[in-house]
């Protein structure tokens, strides 16, 4: 079954917004995975909008789930943090300096010489290494050729065209990226504006999904919904 790994990035944003620690971040952590969680995904950036440095660090402490963190390779402060930390999985995004959020992937045939000498410090400490990667055949084939272990197919394009309408449509170029990706023993995540109408269509259609990560839309529907019950009911919709 596929893996639900939790964005906890909007909890920390909802903390900064008033200054001091409430909500918790690391209780936030401790109990997502309590709640049933398969992961905690954390992206910190070097402003420290959200998640800080420090978070990630205590949630390591804590957690006894699979510890997800994403960001950009790019800064030496974010590889740093991570040889320190030693998660279970690193995903390397290609974030612009003061992006609001990711917004497209690697361009793994220009960039293949730089990602396969990142890619390479991670493994080398142990880390299983995922990229950030549009749903497009020779890209996919590029992150074959960095010596990755994932891809992380980013969604948003699935997400806008289902909302309009196109279900099957869009989900042909996320089919094809994940078979190719299958063919040539990559594994697989995907993560994006992924949520509670769209999530269920786009796991039947690449049933050998690893993993999702969510946070944005999840910690949205806790709202309204209590954050257990919405946690438990992302997983269902991967059943």
């Amino acid at each position: 079954m596929t893996k639900l790994s939790v964005n906890i990035n909007k909890i920390a944003t909802l903390r900064n917004s008033r200054g001091g620690n409430n909500p918790d971040v690391v209780r936030a952590a401790i109990d997502i995975q309590r709640f049933g969680a398969d992961g905690i995904t954390v992206h910190p950036r070097p402003d420290e909008r959200h998640i800080r440095y420090q978070d990630v660090r205590d949630i390591k402490k804590i957690i006894n789930t699979e510890f997800n963190i994403e960001g950009n390779c790019r800064e030496k402060k974010f590889v740093d943090l991570v040889l320190e930390v030693r998660p279970q999985q690193v995903t390397l995004v290609p974030d612009e300096l003061g992006q609001i959020t990711s917004d497209h992937g690697w361009d793994t045939k220009k960039h293949k010489k730089y990602l396969q000498e990142i890619i390479a410090t991670f493994k080398n400490a142990g880390i299983r290494v995922s990229i950030f990667v549009d749903p497009v055949i020779k890209m996919v084939e590029g992150a074959a050729d960095t010596d990755a272990d994932r891809i992380e197919l980013y969604t948003e394009s699935y997400a806008k065209g289902y909302a309009a309408g196109g279900r099957n449509d869009i989900i042909a170029p996320f089919a094809a990226a994940a078979q190719r990706a299958r063919e040539l023993g990559l594994g697989l995540n995907a993560g994006h504006d992924l949520d509670l109408d769209n999530l269920k269509f786009f796991s039947r259609h690449i049933p050998w999904l690893n993993e999702v990560s969510i946070g944005h839309a999840l910690i949205c529907d806790a709202l309204y919904l209590g954050l257990e019950n919405t946690v438990q009911i992302y997983k269902r919709q991967l059943i």
